[in-house]
């Protein structure tokens, strides 16, 4: 009767599945958890501002000075010095600096708190003898903090699309924030995403491979930058340009330059010597005119899609020797 009754109680009882080590990584993690919250409310509540309260500040502000219908760059009216103007324009700076600053904070974190902490103080020791495997141990530290990733920076982009779609004219009159220009060209589309991705897989390898959390997060910071700043440098080059030709000047600047210069008679590109309007030295040097190669802003979701695919596809990289890594380190099957 006892030896039944034994045998039914542990049956019934509930073994820990993913179920008890997610929530045990939440509660580890709780304040990591809340800021990213924190700064997510931050972010979206200064775009829905500017979206709404910002922007009508900004266009009164605009109609009183008379600037609502000037063109960019126009000096007989300086659009940008109005403290309305200015802090809608801080606002939009602001929700795009979150996003841009997010995949920096997301690879500190994970290099030294989430992975090179745990191996330091020796707690994923532990867990990996509490039945639950280094394989899964990784699986987890990645999925949670991934869903949380995508499902803020998916928020704080579409609210910066919208506030982009909808102050178009504003943006014209004050002349600011490109479409191809950095943080803005990020926060618009699918770019944010796949760099908090990338932070997360990098900040992960770092720890894992320095095991150690002030380390691992050094690691993790310039590892990130370096990838950020080579990606950035290869963006213009992702995409075919368009040319602009004009004989007597350099056509005006419609997107994203990609390069510009002189042509000879003979249609080859040269640099520019400098002639400006004089006719003997454009002649000595055979120049005929000259082009701009640039993307204008047909090319934003090209130019964003494959970037966002290399990210990603450098991220999985990462994440794959990850698990290399554990597995030669632990002789565990992943």
């Amino acid at each position: 009767m006892t030896a039944v009754t034994l045998e039914a109680s542990t049956a019934a009882t509930p073994t820990r599945g993913p179920r008890g080590l997610l929530w045990a990584m939440l509660r580890l993690h709780r304040s990591a958890l809340w800021f990213w919250v924190m700064l997510v409310a931050v972010g979206a509540g200064v775009l829905l501002w500017a979206y709404g309260p910002g922007a009508d500040a900004a266009w009164a502000e605009l109609r009183k000075a008379g600037c609502d219908a000037v063109s960019p760059g126009d000096l007989t009216c300086d659009t940008g010095a109005g403290a309305a103007y200015g802090r809608y324009d801080a606002a939009i700076a602001l929700g795009s600096g979150v996003l841009a600053l997010a995949p920096f904070l997301t690879a500190a974190w994970a290099g030294a708190a989430l992975i090179g902490r745990e191996l330091e103080s020796g707690t994923a020791q532990l867990a990996w003898t509490q039945s639950v495997s280094p394989a899964r141990w990784l699986a987890a530290k990645l999925a949670v903090p991934a869903t949380l990733l995508v499902s803020g920076t998916l928020l704080l982009t579409l609210l910066h699309r919208m506030v982009f779609s909808a102050d178009g004219a504003l943006r014209l009159a004050g002349g600011s924030r490109a479409w191809y220009q950095g943080a803005t060209f990020e926060a618009n589309g699918t770019l944010a995403t796949a760099y908090a991705l990338l932070g997360l897989a990098v900040g992960v390898l770092a720890g894992l491979l320095q095991r150690r959390a002030l380390a691992a997060l050094g690691t993790a910071v310039v590892g990130l930058a370096i990838l950020a700043a080579a990606l950035g440098a290869l963006r213009p080059y992702l995409w075919p340009v368009e040319t602009l030709t004009d004989k007597n000047e350099y056509p005006e600047y419609i997107g994203m330059v990609v390069g510009e210069g002189a042509l000879t008679s003979t249609g080859a590109r040269v640099p520019d010597p400098i002639c400006v309007d004089n006719a003997k030295c454009l002649a000595e040097h055979d120049i005929v005119g000259f082009y701009r190669d640039y993307h204008p802003a047909s090319h934003f979701w090209p130019l964003q899609l494959v970037e966002t695919g290399i990210v990603l596809a450098v991220a999985a990289l990462a994440v794959l020797l990850a698990f290399r890594l554990l597995n030669r380190r632990t002789g565990a099957a992943v």
